[in-house]
């Protein structure tokens, strides 16, 4: 099989976001997501344009910080334009992707592990190379909004639905049938009413991502109760389905909607349904930690709760990380 790579397994980091607030100082400055040894390059997200050390930036490498000179050409966004604008593309014109190596182990919190053993018939099929139907169901965030390529914008990363589907045939080399029925606003109850039409695609595998849209009224005993019965009638369909149920990225604080509490306690109740063939693929962990060292607005794509390009592939390998065994992955 071939590898994938995990950035967290990695030295190298390639788009690393960055978005530059102005704050009414003579420079502003963004985080990256580690200090660099070596830096390669900084370019808009588009990736047409290559911003120049010195004239466009400085670099503060012990502190891992890019630093905006007076003049630069990199955007500046202004704190208005923070009010959420929406799905337009104005967060991936104002951000900008650096490339750097840095040295190993810098990554030390929690990683998704293999979890192959507890998807047994989805490993059988893939270290067959088989043909694996992939069903999904969730709301924008997996129906694609704000990958580049879902908004027809450069450079047109797919959303991270299509990296798992591309990640899996590129290890396995197992073709990918894949229906993706996620739909903008939906929450888990849209999920249970729909989970029929879903289970009809008669999938091998299903990935559950609800939580976004239902974290402003939701319960956690009661999103649970839908993700199981969505499960519980795609079994009635496809009784050999297995299920990858996700927890989402975390949305802007500032955001007024959702009750923020509700998304640990959304994974935590996940994880209560996992069981052999159901497995956790734990975004929000991961999510925390990287806004740790990282802005929100680095890492959103449409300033509330959305990811933006960066965002897209670390969902796409924080679940792939699940169903690809580290020892096929390359060392950084």
């Amino acid at each position: 099989m071939k590898g994938t790579m995990f950035f967290w397994k990695s030295t190298t980091m390639r788009g690393d976001p960055l978005c530059f607030i102005d704050r009414g100082k003579a420079t502003a400055s963004a985080a990256l997501l580690f200090p660099p040894e070596r830096f390669l390059s900084l370019h808009n997200a588009a990736g047409d344009v290559e911003y120049e050390e010195g004239r466009d930036f400085l670099l503060d490498a012990a502190a891992g910080l890019v630093i905006r000179t007076r003049d630069s050409r990199i955007p500046l966004t202004g704190l208005a334009e923070l009010d959420p604008p929406g799905d337009d593309d104005l967060f991936h014109r104002r951000q900008v992707c650096a490339a750097y190596t840095h040295r190993p182990g810098l990554w030390i919190d929690p990683v998704p592990r293999f979890r192959g053993a507890d998807l047994p018939r989805t490993m059988s099929r893939l270290l067959a190379g088989k043909p694996l139907a992939l069903a999904v169901t969730g709301d924008s965030i997996s129906e694609g909004y704000n990958a580049s390529g879902f908004a027809g914008v450069p450079p047109y990363q797919p959303p991270y639905v299509d990296l798992i589907t591309a990640g899996l045939t590129g290890a396995y080399g197992s073709p990918m049938a894949l229906n993706n029925l996620a739909s903008a606003g939906w929450t888990s109850d849209n999920g249970l009413a729909d989970a029929e039409r879903v289970g009809a695609t008669h999938p091998d595998l299903m990935i559950i991502a609800f939580g976004m849209n239902d974290a402003g009224y939701a319960e956690p005993a009661d999103f649970a109760a839908n993700i199981a019965g969505i499960m519980d009638v795609v079994r009635r369909e496809a009784p050999d389905a297995e299920f990858v149920l996700v927890s989402p990225m975390l949305p802007n604080p500032d955001w007024h909607y959702p009750v923020m509490e509700r998304f640990a306690a959304y994974r935590d109740a996940l994880d209560t349904l996992c069981a052999t063939g159901v497995i956790l693929g734990d975004v929000t962990t991961m999510w925390k930690a990287l806004l740790y060292r990282k802005s929100v607005h680095d890492l959103t794509g449409n300033g509330i709760n959305h990811p933006n390009d960066f965002g897209h592939q670390v969902y796409a390998q924080a679940l792939l990380a699940l169903l690809i065994d580290e020892i096929h992955t390359p060392p950084g």
